[in-house]
């Protein structure tokens, strides 16, 4: 077997790095191994994006040390004025967990660039 690149020893580095700074977090170790597991299919000829999510997940792993962090989960959205919980089951809340492009929120309107293609 030959030896790891130094990007694959950077990658493995960042892991445990993750693993450590989410001790003691509710959700972490949970959420790190999906999405390390969710891109370890990515061949190793594909450089660029294995770049980028390093350099992505060094800055997260930045937040989670800040020690503002308490722990990892999903962004929920606040309730509402008169109370009803953040739009669950609407569908400006739903998750979008498809790889096509992401849903706009009901009502929002593109910038007059993009609708006239300028």
């Amino acid at each position: 077997m030959s030896r790891p690149s130094r990007l694959q020893r950077q990658i493995l580095t960042l892991y445990r790095d993750f693993l450590r700074a989410g001790r003691g977090k509710p959700g972490a170790e949970a959420r790190i191994r999906a999405e390390f597991r969710k891109h370890a299919y990515l061949p190793r000829s594909d450089v660029l994006r294995i770049e980028y999510l390093y350099r992505r997940g060094r800055r997260q792993l930045q937040l989670l040390r800040s020690g503002h962090a308490t722990s990892m989960g999903v962004f929920v959205r606040p309730p509402g004025p008169s109370g009803e919980p953040g739009g669950v089951g609407s569908p400006e809340t739903q998750p979008d967990d498809t790889n096509g492009p992401r849903r706009t929120l009901e009502g929002a309107r593109a910038p007059e660039t993009l609708r006239d293609g300028r």
